[in-house]
């Protein structure tokens, strides 16, 4: 029997709210707890409908259903606890977990009371539950974006974008759509599927189709700027592909905007078979992580324009091909160093002379990056505009050494390093008169497989106007080999610091059967990878350069 004239004290005292109702579903109690929740005083609930703690919406279901339970004692609340809204009496809802349990048997309670209610205010369970939520959302971003790191270049990130996001955030499908480089609407460069998924519907409604402005879910998002959802797609008139996400069985899609500042990247679209509500906290995150995956997409695409100047630029310091020289074989390998650096201060050249004279060249200038290979370049253009059929070695490169001295600004002194040599084929193999400036000397294999550096190393190029260059004579005969490289080769270090060194390359050109001038610039390169295999010491420009006669 329940009298509220002899409530218990610990009723009172509870910090939870409690609301005693009778069969017409008024309140017949409410302990001093409502005031703290929902703001009012208890003794101006007594005798209220219940409908006054809740908000307008809910009111006739609840009509409806307290009927049923007190003609039947039977409740689909009953029993359990449930999270619902109330309302508070400024008229602001508060979410409350709501605890119904019977009073007493039916017959048996006294003044008519039928049912206890325990109110909880569940703002702090909410809020706990919605931080945990974001930091799941913001965990599988930061997850996103560590994974788009291992991309090349954007192409490679947007294709893996799609999985990547699907995985993490658990939806379905994925689109990514790309403003057109000419007409700059939108077309679709990607879908992708989860396994056993497929939805090639939506993959051929969405093939061809271009989207400005405004149009279908990725316009939309455009136009918005920010992350749109679309709960029903087959409902949706916004959405264009209506009949491909119906046949597919796709029911609910979002979609958020790539930016990187006011640019538009693209537009990635999200779907799922389950018709699914999107909190406005992953809405937040898609629209942050959109921003992120931009500017992070961004520097691949700066990055991409950089290595294709680069490339360019390299390619301007190199032969676009080795021409072919009567009676000696020629190979050359070339590769930048640097951990980050696209292009190189190493250059190489070979230039047919007037007589039947070959000019070769191996340079090698002080420094890495861009302007390490604008000072190889001059180097190489003099070298060309130098080398006549009276020229020798030491005339080329002293042309080199003024034009290096004449064109040098203020900072860090930029030498180079440097070899030429004026080779003259004939019928027993080829001679040769040799210049070397500072740099490492060439090795000679020896049609019996012995090896010897040859030349006299002199001063670097760029250092004084009156520097001195002498010539050295080489003879090659039938079966001999000259490989001249940069230091790239032999201070190679490995993962302890210890270096390839030029006897390492001696061993490696004595060892085994003659080789080609392919097969040794390649067995070369080979054994300085070797050798740096899994090395955390940073990489030198490599090029070298192999005659065979």
């Amino acid at each position: 029997m329940f009298d509220p004239r002899t409530a218990p004290a610990l009723l009172e005292a509870l910090p939870d709210t409690v609301v005693v109702a009778d069969r017409d579903g008024r309140i017949a109690y409410v302990n001093p707890a409502v005031h703290t929740l929902l703001g009012h005083r208890p003794e101006e609930l007594i005798g209220e409908s219940l409908t006054v703690l809740m908000p307008e919406r809910l009111r006739r279901g609840h009509g409806t259903g307290f009927a049923r339970y007190a003609a039947t004692g039977r409740g689909e609340l009953v029993g359990a606890t449930t999270q619902l809204p109330a309302l508070h009496v400024a008229g602001h809802e508060v979410p409350v977990d709501l605890t119904i349990s019977r009073l007493a048997a039916e017959g048996a309670a006294v003044d008519g009371a039928l049912v206890v209610a325990v109110l909880r205010d569940a703002s702090t369970t909410i809020l706990l539950e919605r931080q945990f939520q974001v930091s799941r959302y913001l965990a599988a971003i930061q997850r996103v974006t560590a994974a788009l790191t291992e991309a090349p270049d954007a192409d490679a990130a947007f294709q893996q974008l799609l999985p990547t996001l699907c995985n993490e955030l658990d939806w379905d499908a994925a689109t990514i759509w790309r403003p057109h480089e000419v007409t700059g609407r939108l077309t679709c460069a990607d879908i992708w599927a989860a396994p056993g998924g497929e939805v090639p519907n939506l993959r051929a409604r969405a093939r061809g189709l271009s989207l400005g402005r405004g149009e279908g879910l990725p316009g939309v998002t455009w136009q918005e700027r920010r992350p749109v959802v679309f709960e029903d797609l087959w409902s949706e008139p916004r959405f264009l592909r209506r009949d491909g996400a119906h046949a597919d069985g796709v029911r609910t899609g979002v979609a958020f905007p790539v930016l990187y500042g006011d640019t538009l990247l693209g537009v990635c679209e999200l779907f799922s078979r389950q018709a699914r509500p999107v909190p406005d906290d992953l809405l937040d995150v898609l629209a942050t992580a959109g921003r992120q995956i931009g500017q992070f997409l961004s520097r691949l695409r700066a990055e991409s324009q950089i290595r294709s100047l680069a490339e360019t630029l390299q390619r301007s310091l190199l032969p676009p091909s080795l021409p072919a020289i009567p009676g000696v074989g020629i190979a050359a390998r070339y590769r930048a160093g640097g951990r980050g650096l696209l292009v190189g201060g190493d250059t190489y050249d070979v230039l047919p002379l007037p007589g039947g004279s070959w000019m070769v060249l191996m340079a090698d200038v002080c420094g890495k990056g861009a302007e390490a290979a604008a000072t190889a370049a001059l180097a190489r253009h003099t070298a060309r505009a130098a080398a006549t059929a009276d020229s020798g070695p030491a005339d080329v490169l002293r042309a080199v050494n003024a034009a290096l001295i004449r064109e040098a600004g203020p900072g860090p002194l930029r030498f180079v390093t440097a070899c030429c040599l004026v080779l003259r084929p004939h019928s027993a193999g080829a001679s040769a008169r040799l210049t070397v400036a500072g740099h490492p000397r060439p090795v000679l294999r020896s049609s019996t497989g012995e090896c010897t550096e040859v030349g006299a190393v002199g001063r670097p190029l760029g250092m004084a106007v009156d520097s001195d260059f002498g010539e050295v004579a080489v003879e090659l005969s039938a079966g001999s080999t000259l490989v001249l490289y940069t230091d790239g080769v032999t201070e190679a270090r490995d993962d302890s610091g210890v270096q390839f060194e030029e006897s390492g390359l001696v061993r490696l050109l004595e060892s085994g059967p003659p080789r080609s001038a392919e097969e040794t610039v390649e067995a070369v390169q080979a054994a300085v990878d070797r050798h740096r295999q899994d090395s955390r010491h940073e990489r030198d420009d490599l090029a070298v350069l192999a005659l065979r006669c």
